[in-house]
């Protein structure tokens, strides 16, 4: 099988021969190569990974909010990982719920508005601020989490208990 290799400069002049290829980003140092590969089959964006990964998440978003109205999915994975890593800072929840700064810190003020967070300085760094559940929010958070585990359940009710486990992790692994 033949392989060509395209430099980042030569894509653009290349774009049109990619047309019926598969492609693979390889990184060299500083340089980056794009392999293409003769494709068994044209492209057909119902067979993506990012069309197919978007479509499922619309449809879980969609079972999210029929059952758990009062919350979004964001509002919904920062109290989660409060509840489950006790009290962290803005930045490390952000990361630990897979969200960037912004998103977070919107996140977290609409939260607190709701009395659902609260935050307190740390005693050794005055500028680092910690997030943690309030009494309130921990007992929402418990209310909402019987309903996450019937929309997950919704969400993968196509599959078999082995083909559930398999998406969760193959899906780690892309993360």
């Amino acid at each position: 099988m033949h392989t060509n290799k395209l430099h980042s400069g030569d894509f653009a002049a290349n774009i049109a021969q990619t047309a019926f290829c598969t492609h693979r980003i390889v990184f060299m140092s500083d340089k980056v190569a794009l392999e293409i590969k003769p494709a068994s089959q044209p492209y057909r964006l119902d067979n993506q990974v990012g069309f197919l990964l978007r479509r499922a998440q619309q449809r879980h978003l969609s079972i999210f909010s029929e059952h758990i109205p009062d919350f979004t999915p964001t509002q919904f994975a920062a109290m989660a990982k409060l509840h489950e890593a006790g009290a962290l800072s803005q930045n490390e929840l952000g990361r630990q719920a897979g969200m960037d700064a912004a998103t977070i810190k919107g996140v977290i003020d609409r939260l607190r508005k709701r009395g659902l967070i609260s935050t307190r300085r740390d005693d050794r760094d005055q500028r680092r601020i910690y997030l943690d559940l309030t009494a309130k929010g921990r007992n929402q958070y418990l209310v909402q989490v019987a309903k996450a585990a019937t929309i997950t359940a919704h969400t993968v009710s196509s599959l078999s208990d082995e083909e559930h486990a398999q998406l969760v992790n193959l899906l780690k692994k892309l993360v």
